[in-house]
């Protein structure tokens, strides 16, 4: 028989417009009374709803992650009562019986026995933060696809300066290319033209003027070009603007950016982004096993009949997963600390390039929990044993053959040796 856990909870079916609500009541002999109310998404028929709530006496309520409805309700919720926010996929209603007032029965029924899982929401001071960041991921999506954009108008100008430079957004592209806007095909000057080029790509000055020889832009392709660089100027400004309010709200978190930011291939805003997502309270996750697949690194399980069908990770952090992954590609190139330099050579040898990355993003992750736990920087344990490159020449493996001459090398008298019984 199944534990009640909650004897009285309320399942909610969240909508665009409409909540449905059922209040699930259990008596000491099993017996549940169900009450069940539609609230519009009003903010006045959500206080109402919150009223309806403290007047019966429930403070727990379980509603499904749906979409951005849920947030206003939660918001209006989470001071007085415990909200369980679960994934839709823990409280699926069986096919062919699903309506709103059966799935808001279904999650309170399953809730009052405690069968659903919650997912984390952080407390509300780092979910405005996380916001915040999430804004700014969506900005440097935006900022990479107009750069495609610029790129794809060289390409089909005959501009070629992207297969030379090995930044075609840098100080001597980005003059070149205003250069070239201002003239033509007949006006340009090569001597004009050497003159932008800055002191690292003056050795592929030739090359340069080779590239952009014969060049044609067009009316369209000009005006794409003269609109896109604006909108690339305006996303970086809005990416700085973003930056600087991240770093005034992480700053009582301060200490902890420190401490994250002494990993490899970390800088302080990387460590600003990963807190906003996970926090600093490392107590709601098990343990960093939990927080690695919480994340999206660990291996999913998928095993049946002594088979396993899919090792792939999962799909969760959508965010974070590839702020780890890119903040792993920098660690594996770090020369003052090659740590995970040297793990990533050793599982790439036996897993190849890309399993090893998500392998290194998630030790990385392992290492921030213990760092935000115990408040501690980058030292792991075995740091010394892996930068010692004779430690594994070093290591003595003792067998029958060589157990009594290397003691006696040690200085022990083997002559006080003693042989036990076998009882």
């Amino acid at each position: 028989m199944m534990r009640l856990v909650y004897p009285i909870c309320c399942g909610l079916d969240v909508h665009k417009n409409v909540i449905v609500a059922t209040i699930v009541t259990t008596d000491k002999n099993g017996i549940s009374e169900y009450n069940q109310k539609s609230f519009s998404t009003i903010n006045s028929d959500i206080q109402k709803f919150h009223d309806w709530l403290i007047k019966n006496d429930c403070f727990y309520v379980c509603m499904e992650s749906t979409g951005k409805y849920w947030i206003p309700i939660f918001n209006y919720l989470e001071n007085d009562i415990n909200v369980c926010l679960t994934h839709p996929k823990y409280v699926k209603a069986i096919k062919g019986k699903k309506t709103d007032k059966k799935d808001s029965r279904w999650i309170a029924d399953l809730y009052k026995f405690d069968l659903v899982r919650c997912s984390f929401i952080p407390p509300k001071n780092f979910r405005q933060l996380r916001e915040l960041a999430r804004y700014r991921f969506k900005l440097v999506c935006m900022k990479s696809s107009e750069k495609n954009r610029i790129q794809n108008c060289m390409t089909v100008s005959n501009i070629g300066i992207a297969s030379i430079l090995s930044d075609p957004f840098g100080k001597t592209a980005t003059e070149i290319m205003t250069y070239l806007l201002s003239n033509t095909t007949d006006t340009i000057n090569d001597k004009a033209v050497r003159k932008l080029i800055k002191k690292n790509a003056k050795v592929k000055s030739d090359d340069i003027i080779e590239a952009i020889k014969g060049y044609n832009i067009e009316t369209d392709q000009a005006k794409k070009l003269e609109l896109a660089r604006g909108h690339l100027d305006y996303l970086d400004d809005m990416i700085t603007q973003t930056e600087v309010e991240l770093y005034i709200r992480i700053k009582p978190y301060y200490e902890f950016v420190e401490y994250i930011s002494s990993l490899p291939g970390i800088t302080e805003i990387s460590a600003t982004i990963i807190l906003a997502e996970i926090g600093i309270d490392m107590s709601i996750f098990d343990d960093a096993k939990h927080l690695c697949s919480w994340c999206g690194l660990s291996p999913s399980n998928n095993e049946s009949a002594g088979k396993k069908k899919s090792v792939r990770i999962a799909k969760a952090g959508a965010y974070l997963k590839p702020m780890m992954v890119q903040c792993a590609l920098a660690a594996i190139k770090s020369k003052k600390q090659p740590y995970f330099a040297i793990k990533y050579g050793r599982i790439k040898k036996r897993r190849g390039h890309k399993k090893a990355i998500i392998a290194i993003a998630r030790m990385m992750m392992v290492c921030i929990y213990h760092m935000i736990s115990e408040k501690q920087p980058f030292n792991p344990t075995d740091y010394e044993e892996l930068m010692d490159p004779h430690y594994s020449t070093s290591m003595v493996t003792l067998n029958d053959e060589n157990v009594f001459a290397y003691l006696e090398a040690k200085g022990y008298d083997l002559s006080l040796l003693v042989k036990c019984n076998d009882n």
